[in-house]
């Protein structure tokens, strides 16, 4: 199983500055547009809603379990339920924190390196190049089984292996954006660096970049998940979807409904994350 992260966002970088709130208005308008691209969000809202609010709806206690019960077919009284809702706390925090670092991390160095250029740019990346010589999972693998099982390890992985990807969007937006008309009138008016970032370069940089970042969340919650799955995320007894796939995989060939739900539900997130990312990257690529 492999997973390709480099594909670049289909996003116009912008010719010249325009009025956030107007352009961002037209985004969410389009995106409303998009019967798709709702139904995943709905999707995804919901999960979310279930995980957060899990201590109040979980029937069960998660951390009990019952032989006779644990294999019983689906809606019967169980601890089935109240697992997956509490597995989809540890799951989205694994899937969703390593993308949010990676984006703020990648964005910090892409910035710096594509507007600066030169040795620091080539340096910068050359040096980022090196995460390029493995594949995506093996790369994740072998961090985090460096580092040791552990939640905390298996997101510092993710952040390690997500984090080049998106320094290579944000350089890339940037040397473009740089060498556009109006920031050399705010370089020959005498603006600072820091401050040309700030008004002139962040504010068309960030919309590429985050359509990609979107992108990624459904890689990660599948990273994570596989992670687990191999004893290498979060321990027993925490419930966790990857870690319940591992345990329940020997009860397939008995109840394969109730063996296969916690993947029912890692499919399902990371479809409906890939689906509102594809939304969020249409609803963005408008003519201005």
């Amino acid at each position: 199983m492999a997973f390709s992260l480099n594909f670049a966002p289909q996003v116009a970088v912008p010719v010249m500055p325009t009025p956030a709130r107007g352009y961002w208005s037209k985004v969410l308008r389009q995106l409303m547009r998009d019967p798709v691209a709702m139904t995943a969000a709905l999707v995804v809202f919901l999960i979310v809603c279930a995980a957060v609010f899990a201590p109040w709806l979980a029937p069960m206690d998660p951390y009990k379990g019952s032989m006779i019960k644990r294999l019983l077919p689906i809606g019967s009284e169980g601890y089935m339920l109240s697992r997956l809702m509490y597995g989809g706390r540890l799951s989205l925090l694994m899937g969703v924190t390593p993308v949010l670092a990676a984006f703020g991390i990648g964005t910090s160095i892409g910035l710096l390196a594509g507007y600066v250029g030169g040795r620091l740019n080539m340096i910068i990346m050359r040096v980022l190049d090196v995460f390029y010589a493995f594949p995506s999972v093996l790369l994740a693998v072998a961090i985090s089984g460096a580092l040791g099982p552990g939640m905390t390890n298996s997101i510092l992985a993710l952040t390690l292996v997500f984090v080049p990807q998106v320094v290579r969007v944000a350089e890339s937006v940037t040397t473009q954006v740089r060498k556009l008309d109006y920031i050399e009138a705010a370089r020959m008016s005498g603006a600072s660096a820091f401050s040309i970032i700030r008004v002139h370069v962040l504010g068309n940089v960030l919309g590429p970049v985050f359509v990609y970042a979107t992108g990624l969340l459904s890689v990660s919650m599948i990273l994570a998940a596989g992670l687990s799955f191999l004893g290498l995320g979060v321990k027993p007894p925490e419930p966790e979807w990857g870690l319940m796939l591992n345990t329940l995989r020997s009860a397939i060939f008995r109840n394969p409904w109730v063996a296969a739900l916690p993947g029912l539900l890692i499919f399902i997130t990371s479809i409906g994350f890939n689906l509102l990312a594809d939304g969020v990257r249409s609803a963005m690529d408008i003519r201005r």
